[in-house]
């Protein structure tokens, strides 16, 4: 089976992604030694096993990667749902620059550009009305 974005976008929603993401992220420890092994005297076994690093097999590893892009992309296709809900509450392109990290112009940019590939015609153009005008500079 291959693991792809695609494949992987279809099965989790984005809290689910985030999760699983999170999840095989932290159990990763980075370590580049595979299978060492350790001698245990006695009952110290149970101890001994909190101090194990952990490291993903090559499905998991493939798996974090591709969550990571299904993670990046959903995400992203959220963000035309925060600026339609920001304008609605009656933000500015300069709130909704700055809630985004950027400039007024590259949001209305952003946004514009989102319409165009998620939304259908009679959304998209509710959504232009919505916009309203290219923020001046």
């Amino acid at each position: 089976m291959s693991i792809t974005p695609e494949a992987l976008e279809a099965e989790f929603s984005l809290p689910t992604a985030a999760t699983r993401l999170d999840f095989l992220s932290r159990r990763d420890s980075g370590a580049t030694t595979l299978n060492t092994v350790r001698d245990v005297d006695g009952d110290d076994w149970a101890a001994s096993l909190k101090d194990v690093d952990t490291n993903l097999d090559t499905y998991e590893a493939l798996e974090l990667l591709a969550l990571g892009e299904v993670v990046s992309r959903k995400a992203h296709d959220s963000q035309l749902i925060g600026i339609r809900a920001a304008l609605r509450g009656g933000a500015g392109w300069d709130q909704i620059g700055d809630a985004l990290g950027t400039t007024p112009d590259a949001a209305y940019d952003a946004f514009q550009e989102a319409v165009a590939r998620q939304l259908d015609a009679d959304d998209a153009a509710a959504a232009r009305e919505l916009a309203g005008a290219r923020p001046s500079r």
